[in-house]
């Protein structure tokens, strides 16, 4: 989760200094996708069967490709700490796909608290937003559902492959997607003017914002799917504390009354059974 906390402002970043947002989006997607051929090769891990391929298509247009992109041509066009209240609503998305896609009925309490910290995130939202969405938020909600699916998927199929090779199978999986639409986006980058803080945001957002995902499907197997994704009720704290840092975006009061309030939902979602 503190990868991801990081992972929206230097999207904003990579964005803002002059990386287009589809390249930002799906280029992440195919650098990351050669890395993890060659860790499965260090790693020497067999193929999976057939028959989680379909599965794993789910995890790979999820958080590989839908998430990345959309939040991408998102922030293109909004701050990133708008950006980062609309993506609080992740581990609520999460916790519902979990019941249809691992199989998880959590308690009355739990769901409670989910909804609790969802109205927490959309008064934070729209009051951000001048008393309504953009359509901007049309992508960020859009990339929540899909990145919820990808991560209730991912984390029920971690039980069986483990973290690491469920990412890097997912990864490799959308790689004749992602080559393709990055190389012709190559063309494009090479002729604008990109700040070396862009291309640092960006190589951020390829290593070290993917390789969080075997810890984070680790964590979904170990601790289950909608359990553990309420820790993520605590990101858009976490990245609005970064916004401030390397974009320089304030929290205002608003802000912090919304962090009370979210971090008050992990504590109540966290001591439900």
């Amino acid at each position: 989760m503190l990868a991801f906390s990081v992972s929206l402002p230097v999207t904003r970043l990579a964005v803002a200094g002059g990386l287009a947002g589809s390249f930002v989006g799906i280029g992440r997607a195919a650098i990351a996708g050669v890395l993890a051929l060659i860790t499965l090769g260090i790693m020497r891990q067999t193929l999976p069967s057939f028959r989680v391929l379909p599965r794993l298509a789910v995890v790979a247009v999820g958080v590989v490709l839908g998430f990345p992109l959309l939040t991408s041509l998102a922030l293109t066009h909004v701050p990133a700490s708008h950006g980062i209240v609309v993506a609080g609503l992740l581990p609520a998305s999460t916790a519902v796909m979990a019941v249809f896609r691992a199989g998880e009925h959590p308690s009355l309490r739990f769901w409670i608290a989910v909804l609790a910290g969802v109205a927490c995130v959309l008064t934070f939202a729209v009051v951000q937003g001048g008393g309504s969405f953009q359509w901007a938020d049309t992508l960020l909600l859009t990339a929540v559902v899909l990145c919820g699916l990808g991560y209730a998927e991912g984390g029920a199929l971690a039980r069986e492959l483990g973290g690491v090779q469920v990412m890097c199978l997912a990864l490799i999986m959308a790689l004749p997607i992602s080559v393709p639409i990055t190389l012709v986006a190559v063309a494009v980058v090479l002729l604008t003017h990109a700040t070396p803080a862009a291309w640092a945001g960006f190589a951020y957002l390829c290593v070290v914002s993917n390789a969080g995902f075997f810890a984070w499907y680790r964590g979904l197997s170990l601790g289950g799917v909608a359990r553990i994704s309420q820790l993520q009720l605590a990101q858009p704290v976490l990245s609005l504390v970064w916004g401030w840092l390397l974009l320089g975006e304030a929290i205002t009061g608003p802000t912090l009354v919304a962090a009370f309030g979210v971090l008050t939902c992990v504590v109540m979602a966290q001591r439900a059974r």
